[in-house]
Parts: C-alpha cells; sequence; structure tokens
C-alpha cells in the first residue's frame, strides 16, 4: 500500500532557532530550510532530511527521535562532550551506562544525549566500533 511512497521523519523543537544551531553549528549537520517557512530540514552525509518543526506546546520525547551510526564511539562521544554536550546517564535494572554515558551489550555500543528541546538523540557503534 505505501511501498512507493516517500519516507520521511521529523519531530518537533520549542524554540526553531536554538534547533538550527544545535543541528548545524554543534552537531556539524546540514540544515535547511523546510517546505514551510519556520520549518527545518536536516541533512547527514547525503541522507534524506530530517524535519525539525516548531511547537508552541513542545513536549520532549522520552524516547529517541534520531540515530546517528558512527566508526568511532569513543571519538564521538569525545567531541560532543568537547561540544558541550551531556551524554545520558542510565542507571536501571535494563540498562547501565558507563562513566562517559555509553551502555555496551549484546554487540552492540550506544549513548544518549539531548538537543536544546530536550528531544533524546543517540550515537550508535557501525559494529564494535
Amino acid at each position: 500500500m505505501l511501498a512507493t511512497s516517500h519516507l520521511f521523519s521529523s519531530f518537533s523543537v520549542d524554540d526553531i532557532d536554538a534547533a538550527r544551531a544545535f543541528y548545524g553549528k554543534t552537531l556539524g549537520l546540514t540544515v535547511g530550510e523546510g517546505q514551510q517557512p519556520g520549518i527545518i530540514e536536516v541533512h547527514a552525509a547525503g541522507h534524506d532530511a530530517v524535519t525539525v518543526y516548531p511547537k508552541p506546546d513542545h513536549t520532549p520525547a522520552t524516547f529517541t527521535v534520531l540515530n546517528f551510526v558512527v566508526d568511532d564511539m569513543n571519538a564521538t562521544v569525545d567531541a560532543l562532550v568537547a561540544a558541550g554536550i551531556t551524554m545520558e546517564q542510565y542507571h536501571t535494572a535494563d540498562m547501565q551506562t558507563d562513566a562517559r554515558g555509553v551502555i555496551s551489550g549484546g554487540g552492540m555500543r550506544i549513548a544518549w544525549f539531548k538537543d536544546p528541546a530536550g528531544n533524546i538523540l543517540s550515537v550508535i557503534a557501525n559494529g564494535n566500533a
């Protein structure tokens, strides 16, 4: 039914200018204007855009809205921290991050951080990186 349709992802923020600066300057992604005024599109490595739109009554997502697959987890986490980003810490029965905010297990390494609107993002190691 939808196999031939275009697919894209989107999420809201409470301050589009802060989002533009965070995704463009802090994370170094390409940020362009969206299809409508006040909306931005975020691109990485030639992939399709993720649409970010302002929402006055925005509530941060309680789940990961955007994942970045990286070749070097340690270098990426170091660069994020150097850019002023705080890695999230999770200490539950199901998840235990290390001091750097990285969880390893089942052949996967992942770390989470938040954008200025409080949305949860992650970096996931490509293989055992």
